[in-house]
């Protein structure tokens, strides 16, 4: 396999990235020390990243977070830097990535802060294995498969997505929105200021898509996720949460509507629910500023005070 650089130009602010091997994958982390300034009780935060992005996702707020906690970020297997391997792609898979993650290089309670898809693997993970978990960020967190659509529909969607789901529709797909200008125009829709969807913003997800193996993970990620087996359902997960939850939405989400994300914290009383005017489905970026300060003021409640 040829090695990939470490650390890419639109990347030069997200910690010391490094290599780990999963099941015989290789997979991309990164780690930011705690500020020396920092309250020591503070719970490390650990970063998941939504559908097609990586790390590099998270420039605006792990150096700002880390001047209070201790960060890592991970590109999840089939994204960012991480091997673009012929998976089993669902949820569980990337649970598993998670859990062996924190098992193996940090192995105390963190917050997980997840976004989009990241944001239903970190709440299926916290659900699995809540020794791992002090809290919960969950930054927009979309319904599963089943939850969209009612049951009689679903063998009929399945047999048409199924349809269009071959690799000779998905490979010629793949290679057209790789291509920077197509991306470019997709970029803009999800976000509400256009002006966000900077050339390295576009670098940042054309880069993976150039790995070996990409447009096979993407025929692969493409068919799981039309399948009712992808992830468990939202709504019966979020009850048997047992951590304290902050969600953020973006009130102009056009990916995942608020009209959804407002149906849910009716399920759990430990879940707060903030909801950030002006922005879309990166709110993380587009109001990074206040994101970062919602994250700090609310994870206080986890750390001891220091005489």
């Amino acid at each position: 396999m040829p090695i990939k650089p470490l650390v890419q130009p639109w990347q030069a602010q997200m910690g010391f990235q490094r290599d780990w091997v999963w099941r015989g994958w290789q997979t991309r982390y990164t780690y930011i020390r705690a500020a020396k300034t920092a309250n020591p009780t503070a719970p490390p935060l650990l970063f998941l990243h939504g559908f097609g992005s990586a790390i590099a996702q998270w420039h605006s707020n792990l150096v700002p977070l880390s001047q209070s906690h201790t960060i890592y970020a991970l590109d999840m297997l089939g994204f960012g830097a991480s091997e673009k391997a012929a998976a089993p792609y669902r949820v569980d898979l990337w649970v598993d990535q998670v859990y062996d993650f924190w098992r193996t290089l940090i192995g105390q309670p963190v917050i997980l802060v997840g976004h989009s898809l990241g944001a239903l693997v970190s709440l299926t993970a916290a659900v699995a294995h809540p020794e791992m978990i002090r809290g919960l960020v969950l930054i927009t967190l979309p319904a599963a498969r089943q939850e969209t659509l009612p049951e009689w529909l679903q063998p009929i969607v399945n047999t048409l997505e199924g349809a269009f789901s071959s690799p000779l529709l998905i490979r010629p797909l793949f290679n057209l929105i790789r291509r920077p200008n197509v991306l470019r125009s997709i970029l803009r829709l999800a976000y509400i200021n256009p002006e966000n969807v900077t050339e390295d913003a576009v670098a940042s997800f054309v880069a993976p898509a150039l790995d070996r193996g990409a447009a096979q993970a993407f025929c692969r990620l493409s068919q799981a996720r039309t399948k009712t087996n992808f992830s468990p359902q939202t709504k019966l997960l979020l009850p048997q949460l047992q951590a304290p939850t902050l969600m953020l939405w973006g009130e102009q989400d056009k990916i995942i509507p608020l009209a959804w994300g407002r149906q849910l914290p009716a399920l759990n009383p430990l879940l707060q629910m903030v909801e950030i005017p002006e922005t879309g489905h990166f709110l993380y970026e587009e109001r990074s500023q206040q994101v970062n300060e919602e994250i700090l003021t609310w994870s206080r409640q986890f750390s001891k005070t220091v005489p």
